[in-house]
């Protein structure tokens, strides 16, 4: 094993978004295995800490391959087409206007429901752009255009999160009352 070589190569898993979870949760297993400092006992404080930065850069490669969106966020930064989401927030004029009409649902929601259905909207946004991020990257092999459907799944992300926020406030009895 090499700590400078891809997580796709540490895997051992071809460098694609289209990924088997399954497999890839008995590969990190059994990576850990190999690398815990405790079959490292007997030969000292150094094997010990050298399994450690292993057992590390193994978790560290397992959480970026096991969320898509960070694989595919990796994926595009392997191919060169950096996502740079921190500096770049230009997004295209019909993704803004949607997130523009989410937020005004999200503010105006005021049952359960619409906070429900307002979820099902989004995670089914979700889903397609991971699909299309699925379709540039393993079939068309185009990082460059993937980066705005990670960018754009970026957003969606944090919004969720806002939604989800706002449907545990509704399940959580007010503590003031």
């Amino acid at each position: 094993m090499n700590l400078n070589a891809t997580d796709f190569e540490l895997f051992g898993i071809a460098p694609q978004f289209a990924q088997d979870r399954a497999a890839l949760d008995a590969r990190w297993k059994d990576l850990q295995r190999q690398v815990h400092p405790d079959k490292f006992a007997s030969q000292g404080a150094a094997a010990q800490r050298v399994a450690m930065q292993w057992s590390v850069r193994i978790n560290e490669a397992y959480q970026r391959l096991k969320d898509p969106l960070k694989r595919a966020a990796y994926l595009c930064e392997l191919a060169g087409a950096s996502v740079n989401a921190e500096n770049n927030t230009a997004m295209p004029t019909e993704f803004l206007v949607q997130q523009m009409s989410w937020r005004e649902v999200l503010e105006d929601a005021s049952s359960f429901d619409d906070l429900e259905q307002l979820s099902l909207q989004v995670n089914t946004a979700m889903r397609e752009a991971l699909q299309n991020c699925e379709q540039l990257l393993d079939v068309q092999h185009n990082p460059a255009q993937a980066v705005s459907q990670v960018r754009a799944l970026m957003f969606m992300q944090r919004f969720a999160s806002d939604v989800q926020a706002r449907l545990d406030q509704m399940d959580t009895p007010d503590r003031g009352q």
